[in-house]
């Protein structure tokens, strides 16, 4: 799947500094241009903020403008095609011939550029949660979402869920019910909830985990929240900043530690304090951190 391109104009032309040309951030691609004594322009694209959201690829190009003699005419002098497939990637354009001479008559000669990069979205597998919860010999109570009736297994869903051994339980009036209405969920999000430890689960991925976490706590799935953690020590590509959030969030103990460990530098542990998310952290995490600039002062 794809979605329309995503389209950065620089402002130029650019004189005071000799080697940065341009820092931008827009709609989740951070770009740095700049250029070298050797005549090289470089652009490190950092689009992990779209990783996040299920992008896999970004393809397009990359134009450069520049101004020719001593006119205010100006036509473009390269255009360099795209293909970011690492989150964080650098693309260098290094001039030859009469080209790399304009080049290095300085960076008063280039004007500006821009790019186009088209985001292209992971496909996701197509659990049909009709099948999931069809009627079987298996199962011995319904569930009712937003009008769609589920069938499932008293004692599977009782051992997995707090939430649903409650629910079942004789104490409660729903759990004489033939038919229990779930209210405030949607048939979508607890038909991703179930798939992942149903028989035959579908693993978390990137686009999945908060979803998942939060659908874990409501329904009281302590397993579920464990296969999330897992997914993110060990195949994850969420942001640090992100990341910490969320074991702090859903009390992934593992994947805190792991987290604060890798804040082995000063300049780390300081950049995780002033990122916007600090500030929603816990108490007790954010000592941690504190306690872990203190270690490296």
């Amino acid at each position: 799947m794809t979605q329309p391109a995503i389209v950065y104009q620089s402002k130029g032309p650019y004189t005071d500094n000799p080697s940065v040309l341009d820092v931008s951030d827009t709609n989740g691609i951070k770009c740095t241009w700049s250029i070298d004594a050797a005549a090289s322009l470089t652009w490190k694209f950092d689009w992990g903020e779209l990783y996040q959201r299920g992008v896999e690829r970004l393809t397009g190009y990359i134009a450069v403008t520049s101004k020719m003699g001593d006119t205010n005419n100006v036509h473009q002098s390269l255009r360099i095609e795209a293909d970011l497939t690492e989150t964080v990637q650098t693309i260098t354009k290094t001039f030859e011939g009469k080209s790399r001479v304009i080049a290095l008559l300085g960076v008063s000669k280039i004007r500006s550029f821009e790019y186009s990069l088209t985001p292209h979205y992971a496909p996701l597998e197509k659990v049909s949660y009709d099948a999931l919860f069809a009627p079987s010999d298996m199962n011995d109570t319904v569930l009712v979402i937003e009008g769609k009736k589920i069938y499932v297994n008293k004692a599977f869903l009782s051992y997995q869920s707090d939430f649903f051994k409650a629910l079942f339980s004789k104490n409660f009036k729903e759990g004489s019910l033939s038919e229990i209405e779930i209210k405030d969920v949607s048939y979508e999000d607890f038909g991703l909830l179930c798939s992942s430890f149903y028989p035959n689960p579908q693993f978390p991925n990137d686009q999945t985990v908060e979803k998942l976490l939060m659908m874990a706590r409501r329904f009281l799935l302590p397993s579920v929240i464990a296969i999330v953690e897992y997914h993110l020590l060990h195949n994850s590509k969420i942001g640090a900043e992100r990341m910490i959030w969320l074991a702090d969030e859903y009390g992934m103990s593992k994947l805190l530690e792991k987290c604060i460990r890798e804040m082995d530098s000063l300049e780390k542990a300081k950049k995780w304090q002033k990122s916007g998310e600090f500030e929603k952290l816990s108490d007790k995490t954010r000592s941690l951190i504190l306690g872990r600039i203190i270690k490296f002062m």
